[in-house]
């Protein structure tokens, strides 16, 4: 994350009531901060960035000889309450059946976040029993290992540093690995009491692509919507750390408790996340 303090949001607000995505008056400006560390978060020593609002632009098969049907109402899967059989090839599971999943806003956040500094604080973060989510915009996040479009010319804010860190120990390549943002914990929010962590698997929903990540960085506590170089380009965002990104209508979708060991490992947290996007669109 390219603002390394995170701060401490004393937000005592009560929870609010289910809903749907809600439009919120502006909030007062938040106090001047306190520079915060999660635990095992290194110490990224750099001022912050004043402000994330700009543009975010063969052969034929021989078949058995089939059997009668038996009668109607005969059988285990007959009754009121049987349940279709599925054909086990039901294909990658839709933006569309994600975004129906998470229409509807029980908030865990006990207040709400501001997309970029200056912005309204009037994003939610939701939850059920399997994940958290929210709606927000995408900005980039270039920090990491240097690369060719990630470093400290492309990128004026780049630290070479991540919240989390790969099994060697080196940190994040945010070219090469989808990862998201969370905010920092603070009253406001803690992803560690809904069991997200570094290497969370999540869903990232961008009109109608879906795309996997991993929870890979760690941003202001007022601030919300972010993804790395690689998550942006997944999703057809531009990518560019100076002016990439895109101003809204992005849905990031962290399934609790979920973990991709190695946290680098792009394939597994792919295979994954789709298995655990489907569980979720079941409601199971």
């Amino acid at each position: 994350m390219r603002v390394q303090s995170l701060t401490l949001v004393a937000a005592s607000a009560v929870l609010l009531a289910p809903t749907t995505f809600p439009d919120a008056p502006p909030a007062p400006p938040l106090p001047d901060p306190a520079r915060i560390l999660l635990p095992g978060a290194p110490d990224r020593v750099e001022p912050p960035r004043a402000d994330r609002s700009g543009v975010r632009v063969g052969p034929a098969l021989r078949l058995p000889a089939v059997r009668p049907a038996p009668p109607s109402g005969v059988g285990p899967d007959s009754g009121a309450g049987a349940r279709p059989k599925r054909s086990g090839n039901e294909g990658p599971v839709r933006a569309a059946d994600l975004l129906a999943r998470v229409r509807d806003c029980d908030p865990v956040s006990r207040g709400r976040y501001r997309s970029d500094a200056g912005a309204p604080a009037d994003i939610p973060v939701c939850g059920s029993r399997d994940a958290v989510y929210w709606k927000a915009d995408l900005d980039i996040d270039c920090d990491g290992r240097p690369g060719d479009r990630c470093n400290g010319r492309t990128d004026p804010h780049f630290s070479p540093a991540t919240a989390y860190t790969e099994s060697d120990g080196r940190p994040l390549d945010a070219e090469r690995l989808p990862y998201v943002v969370v905010p920092g914990p603070s009253g406001t929010w803690d992803p560690r009491e809904e069991d997200v962590r570094g290497g969370s698997l999540a869903a990232l929903v961008h009109g109608d692509r879906v795309r996997y990540a991993v929870v890979g960085d760690v941003g202001p506590s007022d601030l919300i919507g972010e993804a790395s170089y690689a998550a942006a380009r997944s999703l057809g965002i531009p990518a560019d750390p100076a002016g990439g990104g895109v101003a809204s209508d992005v849905t990031y979708i962290v399934f609790k408790g979920s973990e991709a060991e190695p946290i680098e490992d792009t394939a597994a947290a792919e295979k994954a996340g789709e298995r655990l996007a489907r569980k979720f669109v079941d409601g199971g």
